[in-house]
């Protein structure tokens, strides 16, 4: 029985990160490789997260940190912001994610602008700056005259915008 990838993308983990984690195929995409590695932290692929690092990367990596966050994280979802170039016939990449997580009850998330880059025709992920600021509105702002949300039938302003 097949399940939905852990990334988000809406496909079955076997069409999506499954595939380029095993080492099946390589990730199309740096969007693909961030995918693929929120997808191995779900299902604590700890090689395979090490292994998608540039070597750069690696002077950094702690094998016993990534463990203890892969295990004691409950994984609560990815999403993608934004991206700048990392397509398949771009040589560098950058991805701003979210990955939102809980440890013991309390919910957490991680926002990073992930660089990439291409080493041998692999996405490799090289380095992040976590990314701070006022949350992003997801819902279109209600302007004053228009009916409030509420469904009271009365104009915004003249209800729960007061």
């Amino acid at each position: 029985m097949t399940k939905p990838c852990p990334c988000g993308s809406g496909k079955e983990s076997v069409e999506c990160c499954l595939p380029i984690i095993s080492g099946e195929k390589p990730a199309p995409t740096a969007e693909a490789l961030m995918r693929s590695r929120y997808s191995a932290y779900v299902n604590q692929e700890l090689d395979y997260l090490k292994t998608s690092l540039a070597p750069e990367a690696l002077d950094g990596h702690d094998d016993a940190s990534v463990k203890d966050w892969a295990e004691k994280a409950e994984w609560l979802g990815l999403e993608i912001h934004d991206k700048w170039a990392g397509e398949e016939g771009d040589e560098a990449g950058i991805v701003e994610f979210t990955a939102n997580y809980a440890i013991d009850g309390e919910a957490l998330s991680h926002r990073e602008r992930a660089e990439f880059k291409k080493i041998d025709d692999h996405w490799r992920y090289v380095d992040g700056h976590m990314v701070s600021g006022p949350p992003v509105r997801k819902e279109k702002k209600v302007g004053r005259n228009e009916p409030c949300p509420c469904g009271s039938g009365k104009k915004y302003k003249k209800c729960c915008g007061r």
